[in-house]
C-alpha cells in the first residue's frame, strides 16, 4: 500500500479517517470507479468504530424522539447490510419486558410502526408475548409485577471485523488504504485544498499526496483537520461518551437480547449476546476534549450495574465484569442553546470550507454506506464532476457468505475461514481456548489484514480485549512472538509490544 501511495501522482479522492465513515465513503467512491486513498493515523476502526453496542439497528429510541426520517434511513440500511455482509450481520431477536398494561400497549404499537417503516427490508415482525413466554425467553428476568412484553427484530454485528472487510473490499476494487499514516498538514493550490502531507507513524517517513478532492472523515477528531485548513474554524462536533460492560454468559444466559426501554435518565439500555459473552450498555455523557483511549467514569459504571440489576434476578457486580470499553460519538454540535447529548441528532451532516475541504460529521455504523453515497454525490455536485450512480447498495463485502454457522470460532471471517482452517495444525491449536482463538489467526491477520501491533490483533482482528481483558493480557506475549516471526521483528520489538498492549489493556479492567 505504501509503495502504491508513493507511485500515484494524483488521486481522485483522499479520505482522512479509517473508521466507519471514511471506509463507507471509500467503498462508495471506489465502486463508482474513482481512484481512492484512505489514510488512518492509527489502526482501522481504532476509535469509536470498534466500540459500538454491536447493533445494526433502525433506532427504537429515535422513533420515540420522533425522528422518523433517521429511523427509516437506518432501517433500510440495516436490511442492505444484512444482505451485503451476511457473515457479520445477524438477525437478533430483542425482548422488552413490561411491568404495566399501558406500557405493553404503547411498546406494542410503537414496534409495529418500527416494522412498518422498514418495509420490505424488515428483519421480522414484532409480536406481543405473554408473561410465561417472557420468563421462558429471559430466564434471569425479574418476574414481580411482570405483565408480559414485546419481541422484535434488529441486527447484531461485529464492528471492527466489518471495518477490516471493508478495507479488503476497497483494495480489491483498486483503491488504497493505509493504517498508521497520519496527516500532518494540508496542501493548497490557490487557496483550494489539493492534498496532504502524510507521515508514516512506523518509519517516520513523510510523503506528499495530491488529490482532486480531500475529505475529512475523522469522527470526534474532525475539528483538528478543520483547524489545519482554517485555524479560526469553529468546533463542529461535540463528543459524547458511551461505555459498555462485558460479562460472562453465566449472568445472562438468553439468546435473546434484552432491551430496557426507559432508564432513570430517559435512555435505553441493552444486554446483547455477542460472541460468547454479553455486552451491557450504554451511557451517553458529554465529555471535553476527545482522546484515543477514553476512560469510563465511576457514575457510568454504577449506572449500568444498578439499572441492569433492577431487571435481572442476579445483581451484576463489579467483580463479574470481564472487560469495559468506552467509545466517543461524534455528534453535530448544537448551534444554539444547550442540549442533552441523547437529544442531539444522530443524523449526518456534510460541511464545506471555503477551500473545498469536505467534512462529514455525525452518523452511526448502521448508516455508514448511505453517508458514503451522500458524500460522493456532494463532491460530484460541488466540484462539477460528471455525475455517477452509486452501486454500493447491492455490493457484496469481502468475506460474503450466505450460510453461516454462528458457533464456528472462525465464522466472522466468512469465505476466508476455509483458507485459515487449512493452515491450522489441528482444530485444538488454541491460542485461547476460552475465547476460541487459534494461533494460526495471528499470521493471517499480519499477512491479509494489515495487523501491525499486538493491540491490532487482540482488540480488532479478534475481539479478545473487548471480551476478556485478563485473558487478552495472558495471550499478549505469545501473540507478540508470533507477530514478530511474521513481520521479521526481533525479541526487543516483541517485548515493547507486550508492554504497550498491557498499558492499554489495564484501561479495560476495573
Amino acid at each position: 500500500m505504501i509503495e502504491k501511495l508513493k507511485a500515484e501522482e494524483l488521486w481522485d479522492i483522499l479520505i482522512i479517517g479509517g473508521g466507519a465513515t471514511g471506509l463507507g465513503i471509500a467503498l462508495d467512491a471506489v465502486t463508482r470507479g474513482y481512484k481512492v486513498l484512505v489514510v488512518e493515523q492509527s489502526d482501522f476502526a481504532k476509535g469509536t468504530s470498534s466500540r459500538s453496542t454491536k447493533l445494526v439497528h433502525g433506532g427504537v429510541r429515535y422513533l420515540a424522539q420522533g425522528d422518523v426520517a433517521l429511523v427509516r434511513e437506518a432501517s433500510k440500511e440495516r436490511g442492505l447490510l444484512r444482505k451485503n455482509a451476511p457473515h457479520l450481520v445477524k438477525n437478533q431477536t430483542f425482548v422488552i419486558p413490561v411491568y404495566s398494561w399501558l406500557d405493553k400497549i404503547k411498546y406494542g404499537i410503537g414496534l409495529k410502526i418500527y416494522d412498518w417503516i422498514a418495509g420490505g427490508l424488515s428483519l421480522g415482525s414484532s409480536v406481543l408475548i405473554s408473561r410465561d413466554q417472557i420468563i421462558q425467553a429471559l430466564p434471569e428476568v425479574v418476574t414481580r409485577r411482570l405483565k408480559g412484553g414485546v419481541k422484535y427484530h434488529d441486527g447484531q454485528f461485529d464492528d471492527s471485523r466489518l471495518a477490516i472487510n471493508l478495507v479488503q473490499t476497497i483494495i480489491e476494487q483498486g483503491g488504497s488504504a493505509v493504517n498508521y499514516m497520519k496527516v500532518v498538514s494540508l496542501l493548497k493550490d490557490a487557496r483550494k485544498v489539493c492534498g496532504a502531507v502524510l507521515q508514516d507513524e512506523e518509519s517516520g517517513d513523510s510523503f506528499s499526496v495530491q488529490a482532486k478532492a480531500v475529505v475529512n472523515a475523522t469522527g470526534v477528531f474532525v475539528d483538528g483537520i478543520l483547524k489545519m485548513d482554517d485555524p479560526a474554524a469553529r468546533n463542529s462536533v461535540v463528543a459524547s461518551q458511551g461505555i459498555h460492560l462485558v460479562f460472562d454468559r453465566s449472568v445472562y444466559s438468553s439468546e435473546h437480547a434484552l432491551m430496557i426501554p426507559k432508564t432513570s435518565d430517559g435512555r435505553v439500555l441493552f444486554a446483547v449476546p455477542w460472541h460468547q459473552e454479553v455486552v451491557v450498555g450504554t451511557t451517553d455523557t458529554l465529555v471535553g476534549a476527545p482522546s484515543m483511549e477514553p476512560e469510563a467514569l465511576e457514575e457510568e459504571i454504577n449506572f449500568i450495574l444498578n439499572t441492569a440489576s433492577q431487571y435481572l434476578t442476579k445483581s451484576l457486580t463489579r467483580k463479574e465484569i470481564k472487560s469495559i470499553y468506552v467509545g466517543l460519538r461524534p455528534l453535530a454540535a448544537p448551534q444554539e442553546g444547550s442540549q442533552k447529548s441523547k437529544e442531539i441528532s444522530r443524523s449526518h451532516k456534510i460541511l464545506h470550507s471555503g477551500s473545498y475541504l469536505f467534512t462529514i460529521i455525525g452518523g452511526k455504523w448502521t448508516t455508514f454506506r448511505k453517508m458514503g453515497e451522500d458524500l460522493v454525490d456532494d463532491v460530484e455536485k460541488t466540484l462539477s464532476w460528471p455525475r455517477t450512480i452509486s452501486v454500493s447498495r447491492s455490493f457484496k463485502i469481502h468475506g460474503y457468505r450466505e450460510e453461516v454457522d454462528w458457533k464456528d470460532p472462525l465464522y466472522f471471517y466468512g469465505s476466508d475461514s476455509e483458507a485459515i482452517r487449512k493452515n491450522l495444525p489441528d482444530e485444538n491449536d488454541w491460542l485461547s481456548e476460552r475465547l476460541r482463538i487459534y494461533r494460526g489467526q495471528v499470521d493471517w491477520a499480519v499477512r491479509h489484514e494489515m495487523a501491525r501491533t499486538v493491540e491490532d490483533f487482540l482488540a480488532r482482528r479478534t475481539r479478545a480485549l473487548f471480551l476478556d481483558a485478563e485473558e487478552s493480557m495472558r495471550m499478549a506475549p505469545e501473540v507478540a512472538m508470533l507477530m514478530a516471526a511474521s513481520l521479521g521483528k526481533d525479541k526487543a520489538w516483541a517485548a515493547q509490544q507486550v508492554l504497550a498492549f498491557n498499558t492499554i489493556a489495564e484501561k479495560y479492567k476495573l
